[in-house]
């Protein structure tokens, strides 16, 4: 059973069509990131998975369960860390946990869950009024784990967190995965989701134009790899010989160090080329194009 199912989504909002058939599938255990830029449909596409908006046509399931028909039984296996979310200033951080453990009929150690986030104690018993940024992230994150939910879906869940917070945040999502839940995760902070994520979705005008793992977003986007192949001393015919190389872009040469644009899957053979030329290999790295770079390259060919 896939833990999330779009079929065909649309939704219109008079003239503005922010969703134009999305078909969307998360499995069940995995971290999946959702990204693309502002206007995207994003927020639209999550609000339909929690029944905030309805769709004009097509179809979303959540947990196996119809995200309308049954949503309330949804909402009890679900942990939500809203974009744009605020608190109860009149409430304590710890009466915020006991209304969602109540809500959820959760047996939660909510001690345990305020400790997991790395919210104080002290602060946990103050009135949330005096949160900072970070904190209120910390409280709506601890919200969103107790009852142990089946699925997360966590929206730009890093904001106002220090580098320390936002580790943390990274480690709770795979500890949550290791437990079994599926995360749904939306991130502005491409390195982030792409230290985390099994797989992502771009969307882009409404519609999704990648689904795929970061090696499999590589290999599509056929982008290609800088492979630095390190000499113990420099040697004449290397660029030649490694641009011999099917599937090789480009070489260049700087001092010892052979500077390859190729192909992922041609560095051994271009590996075999410089040694057969005399090259006599040190060392060598691969730099590979990052999420960051990938999503431009998806979003920038769409437009």
């Amino acid at each position: 059973m896939a833990a999330i199912e779009l079929d065909g989504v649309t939704k219109t909002f008079g003239d503005v069509e922010a969703l134009r058939g999305v078909d969307m599938e998360v499995e069940e255990g995995e971290i999946f990131g959702f990204l693309g830029p502002n206007g995207a449909g994003k927020t639209t596409t999550i609000d339909v998975l929690l029944d905030f908006v309805r769709p004009t046509s097509g179809s979303a399931r959540m947990l196996g369960l119809d995200v309308h028909e049954e949503s309330r039984e949804i909402r009890k296996r679900t942990g939500v860390l809203p974009e744009g979310f605020d608190v109860y200033g009149r409430l304590t951080g710890r009466q915020h946990f006991e209304f969602v453990s109540e809500a959820k009929d959760a047996d939660a150690d909510l001690d345990a869950v305020r400790e997991r986030v790395g919210l104080d104690a002290e602060d946990f018993e103050r009135k949330a009024n005096g949160y900072s940024k970070g904190m209120k992230q910390r409280l709506v994150l601890g919200m969103a784990l107790i009852g142990e939910p089946d699925l997360l879906i966590l929206d730009e869940p890093s904001t106002g967190l220090d580098p320390n917070g936002a580790r943390r945040m990274r480690e709770i999502v795979r500890e949550e995965r290791e437990r079994g839940a599926t995360v749904f995760f939306s991130s502005h902070i491409l390195g982030q989701v792409e230290s985390v994520c099994d797989r992502v979705a771009i969307l882009e005008d409404g519609e999704v134009v990648a689904v795929d793992s970061v090696e499999g977003l590589r290999e599509a986007a056929g982008t290609e790899t800088v492979f630095t192949v390190t000499l113990a001393t420099p040697v004449d015919g290397v660029v030649e010989a490694a641009e011999a190389v099917d599937g090789v872009e480009g070489a260049r040469v700087s001092d010892a160090t052979v500077i390859v644009r190729c192909a992922d899957d041609v560095k051994m053979e271009v590996l075999t080329a410089i040694e057969e030329a005399g090259g006599d290999v040190e060392d060598f790295d691969t730099d590979e194009v990052s999420l960051d770079e990938l999503f431009a390259a998806y979003t920038e060919e769409e437009e």
